[in-house]
């Protein structure tokens, strides 16, 4: 037995706009930082602008994979297509690993022979691109907690800034010192800073396609609520799980007070244990199997 509930607007549909602001920033910035690269011969600004193309290919994956999970549910995909949010970011956390690890194979190539580096033109586009992230990161603060694709971009954005800040130091430290490797040193730094949050990402996107329970979320507490409710005996078969980011989805079977499960006393009981979960869990797409006392020898759990 359940109730019916909305499926709701996905966290990343509520902030794409957001998302369109920072890839228009990022687009812009990208541009630059590769002609300042090319120009300049910095490594450690491509691989800026290397970091800083995939964020814009993150946002765009993220932004057509809010647009595809606000399609209706069908009978032959009955959640719609919201798992595709989840599918994007883990696009994005693998767009990442492989950036990292074409720049890090290039730095190992340069440190025998660092080649020279133009630190005017190389310092003028990372500082152009530290300012730019400082602003998307302003625009994404708010929203990054409640989705993974804009949490994905929010990271990214501020490995960004960090790249943009070792650029900056590098080529200073060029022009004072005459110490070329420091720009590929700088684009080592960078790589270091992008596989942490890759890896994150990916391990969040794994624990919601593996169905792990939502983060902060505690069975055994919604256990003894559920088990607080007049008229329930017991509760077992409890799952909980995340369709995509700010869709969680939760079911059990109930086992209640035989008396209890007429049409009025069923109908009140599924109300107080959805409203139990809403409150406390903030879940709402909920599905309870009630099952009289007496029938409960008869089901065969598979899950505590």
């Amino acid at each position: 037995m359940g109730h019916d509930h909305s499926h709701g607007i996905t966290a990343t549909r509520r902030h794409r706009k957001r998302l369109v602001a920072v890839l228009g920033v990022t687009l812009c910035v990208v541009v630059i930082q590769i002609v300042g690269a090319v120009l300049s011969g910095s490594l450690s600004l491509l691989a800026d602008a290397g970091h800083m193309l995939s964020d814009a290919a993150g946002v765009t994956i993220a932004l057509l994979a809010a647009w595809i999970a606000g399609r209706p549910a069908s009978d032959q995909r009955t959640y719609g297509y919201q798992r595709a949010e989840v599918l994007a970011a883990l696009a994005n956390a693998l767009i990442l690993i492989v950036i990292s690890v074409v720049i890090f194979t290039e730095a190992i190539r340069r440190f025998g022979a660092p080649p020279e580096v133009q630190t005017g033109i190389m310092l003028f586009a990372a500082s152009l691109g530290a300012v730019a992230n400082l602003v998307s990161l302003l625009i994404l603060r708010s929203a990054q907690e409640e989705s993974l694709n804009i949490r994905g971009a929010y990271l990214e954005v501020l490995g960004d800034l960090l790249g943009s800040v070792a650029v900056i130091i590098a080529a200073v430290v060029i022009m004072l010192t005459g110490f070329q490797a420091a720009d590929t040193i700088a684009s080592v730094l960078i790589v270091l800073m992008i596989l942490p949050r890759a890896w994150s990402l990916l391990h969040d996107v794994v624990d919601v396609l593996l169905e792990a329970s939502p983060k902060g979320v505690e069975v055994q507490m919604i256990r003894e609520h559920i088990l607080s409710v007049a008229g329930v005996t017991d509760v077992h078969d409890i799952h909980i799980w995340t369709i995509t980011s700010g869709v969680p989805v939760f079911s059990a079977h109930v086992v209640v007070e035989d008396g209890v499960l007429n049409a009025r006393g069923a109908d009140q009981l599924l109300d107080k244990l959805i409203t139990c979960l809403g409150s406390h869990f903030d879940t709402t797409h909920c599905t309870f199997q009630l099952e009289p006392a007496s029938h409960s020898e008869h089901e065969e759990h598979q899950h505590a």
